[in-house]
């Protein structure tokens, strides 16, 4: 601002009294020379004011007098890099979509066509609010398959059922799913749970444990697996798929070969897998 209002200045004196810079001659009888110079500086001095009183008023208009045009270019510069960004997705998914879900667990049918991959928290209300909104997508079609990743983003609440169904995966994966839809819709920690940290981890465990017996697993065996190479290998794909994607929380999905960021409805879903 402080520039633009020295340049203003500049071009006013250069427009009263430009002609000063001038070498003294015949006033009455100017040569052609001296006639045109005082144009040219006429001219520099316009544009300077001119350049100058566009850039002060711009700010004011863009504000104050007409604001929605910010915001049509803010989601003008946000739609092109969605649209950059799931030129990036596609190429990707294309080339290693059977790498991306060769540990993850799969919800629906595993040959289907068409493909959702979510990156997903146990421990988040979001996660849930989406999980249901995808049950209601596989519930009325088989045509959909639905690739689980377990984004462990929120510490011991996150880690341990992250690493559960990874591991049951290996195991079972028709019981991997059927866990994955119990620690969706279940609560598998408590308020009082909370008080006591240190034990937290502890008591996460035992209460995932019991919902994998439930599930039919055998749970010795899931605890070995939870800490073993595979686990390891998928969370560290999930983690190094989310730096590449630009995903810095959850939910986040592709649905075909597009991004959608945050809980979105089942018919939302449906739309993307028909496109």
């Amino acid at each position: 601002m402080t520039w633009t209002i020295l340049v203003l200045v500049v071009g006013i004196l250069l427009f009263l009294f430009g002609g000063m810079l001038l070498p003294k001659g015949d006033e009455k009888k100017p040569s052609a020379g001296k006639i045109f110079a005082k144009k040219c500086i006429s001219l520099i001095a316009i544009i300077l004011i001119s350049g100058s009183m566009c850039r002060l008023y711009m700010p004011y208009y863009l504000t104050a007098v007409n604001p929605a045009i910010v915001q049509e270019m803010v989601n003008g510069m946000q739609e092109q890099q969605q649209a950059e960004k799931n030129k990036q997705i596609r190429k990707f998914v294309r080339e290693e979509g059977e790498q991306m879900m060769r540990d993850a667990p799969v919800l629906g049918n595993r040959d289907a066509k068409k493909t959702i991959y979510v990156w997903t928290d146990f421990s988040c209300p979001y996660c849930r609010r989406v999980h249901g909104e995808i049950e209601k997508v596989l519930a009325d079609r088989d045509d959909t398959r639905v690739v689980i990743k377990n984004f462990s983003i929120h510490g011991v609440l996150s880690d341990g059922p992250a690493r559960a169904v990874i591991a049951a995966n290996m195991q079972d994966p028709e019981k991997a799913a059927k866990l994955t839809n119990m620690l969706m819709t279940r609560e598998f920690y408590t308020q009082d749970d909370l008080k006591d940290q240190s034990k937290l981890a502890e008591k996460i465990e035992a209460n995932v444990m019991k919902m994998a017996k439930e599930a039919g697993l055998d749970t010795e065996k899931l605890k070995s697996d939870m800490n073993s190479d595979v686990v390891a290998r998928e969370l560290r794909n999930v983690r190094d798929l989310a730096q590449r994607f630009e995903i810095n929380g959850t939910p986040f999905l592709i649905i075909g070969e597009q991004a959608f960021p945050g809980a979105i409805p089942s018919e939302q879903i449906e739309a993307a897998l028909d496109e």
